[in-house]
């Protein structure tokens, strides 16, 4: 046999070659990912396990204003909500806090739970208001239409009629779960924070954790929620650092790398506005000289096909937003059920290593073969379009506007 026959021919041998490289290169980023992972693992379990040893003992005593809405919320009210609300109270010290809960129109037995709440609340002697309204959803939508947060539905089966808009009913109800906040500082009883109670599992040292982020200086303080872990839950108030909405709904969720960086370090995520279960706000932003309330988008920009959650607004409005910052502290973490609470509060890291492996894949894919910019030039372009068909017409919360409308029906609320 010829010696030439026995060499590589040149074409084989950079083929060789390349697959070599190609196989090197694929282990070296294996390698690097699971490094990568494991770095990551280590620094979230490290903060976990600071936070959780966290002194918890209150330095000073804090006076909490706790607001609170429900509607057929009968469930977790009785299982574990009535019970975190009586420990808040007991650990904060009754004389040190106010709750104020508003029922809207329940059909289930949220009333009656509520009632037991009371009872137990008397007990401990705290200042409370808890409101039982008995308007449905129903009576809502036959009542005559407001000037204001009704809108005329431009399709489908109730085309043509008007409806009661989502955002401005649940703007109207926050408010007056503040109203006692108002009235209660006008006699001179003040409170260092208004804390948001959505419907959610949660125990004491959630809540002082939660008032602690960033050692207390923000504009406001919000938890990380879930019901079906891994994803988050409230998509529609959370968005990053840049105003995007997130990358992936399972961790670490966010497109802008200032967001994303804190997240993978599980430190307090900087963020333009976020409500996730538990809020914590200064009170001032409420009682000061230009005090914030909850609100919708105007009428007429909702007449765009635009919608916004008035829990993302009250960010856009707050100019302490900009001056201290608002921040998700992913190591307060609470669920809509015991089972999403116990399924992210696990012993060691929250987050299992293939979670972190998996999830870091995922968001990076996610971040290069999708971009926001779609969404938010159809949002901006109906703005634009907005503010030139009216003078002085202004939406600060643009980054918190969606492509729906969202209207009361009689068994909750629907998106068209």
């Amino acid at each position: 046999m010829k010696a030439s026959l026995l060499r590589p021919r040149p074409r084989l041998l950079r083929q060789l070659l390349s697959r070599s490289a190609l196989r090197k290169l694929f282990v070296l980023l294996l390698v690097w990912s699971i490094v990568e992972a494991q770095l990551v693992y280590y620094r979230i379990a490290r903060a976990q396990r600071e936070f959780e040893t966290q002194d918890t003992a209150l330095q000073k005593p804090t006076r909490v204003f706790i607001a609170s809405l429900h509607w057929n919320n009968a469930n977790i009210l009785r299982s574990d909500w009535n019970k975190g609300v009586v420990d808040l109270v007991k650990t904060f010290g009754p004389e040190n806090v106010f709750v104020s809960v508003y029922e809207s129109g329940s059909w289930d037995d949220s009333k009656d739970a509520l009632r037991e709440l009371d009872r137990e609340l008397d007990k401990t002697g705290v200042g409370k208001k808890i409101t039982m309204d008995d308007i449905t959803h129903e009576e809502l939508i036959k009542s005559t239409p407001n000037k204001e947060g009704w809108i005329t539905v431009p399709s489908g089966e109730l085309a043509g009629k008007m409806a009661p808009r989502r955002i401005p009913y649940l703007s109207r109800l926050r408010n007056l779960t503040l109203q006692p906040l108002l009235e209660l500082a006008k006699n001179g009883t003040t409170f260092d924070y208004v804390l948001f109670l959505g419907d959610v599992v949660f125990d004491v040292s959630d809540v002082i954790g939660l008032l602690n982020t960033n050692d207390g200086h923000y504009a406001a303080a919000c938890s990380l929620d879930f019901s079906k872990p891994p994803l988050y839950y409230d998509t529609f108030a959370l968005r990053d650092a840049k105003g995007h909405e997130h990358a992936t709904q399972t961790w670490p969720y966010f497109r802008s790398s200032k967001s994303r960086n804190a997240m993978l370090n599980g430190l307090p995520v900087p963020v333009a506005s976020c409500w996730n279960g538990i809020v914590a706000m200064p009170t001032s932003a409420f009682t000061g000289i230009k005090p914030l309330t909850f609100r919708g988008v105007d009428d007429t920009l909702a007449e765009s096909h635009l919608e916004g959650s008035e829990c993302c607004l009250i960010h856009a409005d707050n100019p302490a937003s900009r001056t201290r910052g608002v921040f998700l502290n992913p190591n307060v973490r609470v669920g809509y059920n015991r089972a999403a609470y116990e399924k992210v509060h696990t012993p060691g890291s929250w987050l299992s290593l293939p979670q972190i492996y998996f999830g870091l894949w995922k968001n990076r894919i996610a971040r290069r073969v999708t971009t926001p910019w779609l969404k938010e030039n159809t949002v901006a372009r109906r703005i634009r379009k907005w503010q030139q068909q009216g003078n002085d017409r202004e939406e600060p919360g643009w980054f918190c506007l969606i492509n729906e409308m969202q209207i009361i029906v009689y068994n909750g609320w629907k998106h068209l």
